[in-house]
Order: C-alpha cells, then structure tokens, then sequence
C-alpha cells in the first residue's frame, strides 16, 4: 500500500517518519512539557513534576505515556530513547505506520509516501516566526516538522535545559547587548537570554 491520504498523523508519528525515534520522543517530552506533566531536571535532563494540573485531563498518547513512566529519575533525551519502553512503544507505534505503507518492512524506514508527506507538511506549516497565537498543537506539528529549529523559537529555555537542544555559541560577545530576556511561563520561571527567534512569551 502506497496511499497515505488515508491517514491521519499525530505530532510524534509525523517526527518519527521525519527523523525517527529520537525525534519522536523529542514530541513526546515537549507534549508532556506544555501539559505541566515534565521540566527541566538537572543540566541536559527531563524530570516528572509530582503535580501536573490538567495533565490527565487529555489521555496521553502510548509513547508520551511510556517516556513519562520511565521519568521515575530525572533522565537525558538520549537515555529516554534508548530505555526499553520507550523502544517498545516505538516498536507498537511503527506497526500501524508500516500497514498504511508509511514505513517499508524489514528495515522501517519511510516510505516514499512518508516522504511525500512530511514535505507536503512542511511546506503548508513552514517554521513560525515566533511563539505569538500558537496553540500546543501547532507547537507539537513544528517540532515534528522543524526538530531543533522550531525548538529554539517556540521553546528555548526549556529545551537547552533539558538537553533537546545544544548550547549555541555566541561568536560576537556584542550580540549580547541586544538579545532579549526570555521569561519562563512554564514550571522554573526565571529567566535566561537568548540571541534570535521568537515573539513575546515564554517557553
């Protein structure tokens, strides 16, 4: 099968046909970071808020809910990707892929299908501009679609914190001068500055 209109995409499905597992689970903690359930843990690790408001209102998808399960210490990115879990929720969520002919058997990668329509996705919601009027879902689509480019606009103190992204040296130390606070609207407040992207608000 060859056909993907038939099917519809969620954010972590659509990153992992993009740039695969770790891409995947980068939605996945950024989906459990806006509904309150994750932060940033010690320098480069995601950890699990004891109290999360709000965040069982919505059912978490399968791979959300098994890098949440697998937060009982604060982990980096990398190990969240490779805890067996994790793998396993991967595993079950390539199946449904691979029988709407998005992933190819042995070896799971995309398809031309796939292909085809992460490009068409990518080119109806291009990179934001800044994090201004967008819902959780279209931050969860740019992240699938942008990876670390749509990070550092919509949410760059929370994923340098918590290893999503790299540290980006600053080549001109006058750059300094003009780069904006960011004030953290999500759980950590503070506040940290950054050079480029992004609108009002914070992460």
């Amino acid at each position: 099968m060859d056909d993907d209109r038939t099917v519809r995409l969620a954010p972590h499905e659509v990153a992992l046909l993009r740039g695969g597992p770790r891409a995947a689970v980068t939605v996945c903690v950024v989906d459990l970071y806006l509904r309150g359930a994750v932060d940033a843990g010690p320098p480069g690790t995601v950890r699990a808020l004891s109290s999360a408001p709000g965040a069982a209102a919505v059912p978490l998808p399968p791979l959300a809910e098994a890098v949440r399960g697998c937060l009982h210490e604060p982990l980096a990115p990398r190990r969240l990707t490779r805890h067996p879990d994790v793998r396993l929720a991967v595993a079950l969520m390539r199946i449904p892929l691979a029988e709407a002919g998005l992933l190819r058997y042995p070896l799971l990668g995309p398809t031309r299908a796939a292909r085809r329509r992460v490009r068409a996705l990518r080119e109806a919601h291009p990179l934001p501009a800044s994090r201004r009027g967008l819902t959780a879902d279209d931050r969860l689509l740019a992240v699938a679609l942008h990876d670390v480019a749509a990070l550092r606009v919509l949410l760059p103190r929370f994923a340098l914190r918590a290893g999503l992204t790299d540290r980006v040296e600053v080549a001109d130390k006058g750059l300094l001068k003009h780069a904006r606070p960011e004030r953290g609207s999500g759980p950590g407040g503070g506040m940290a500055y950054y050079c480029g992207g992004g609108g009002g608000g914070g992460d």
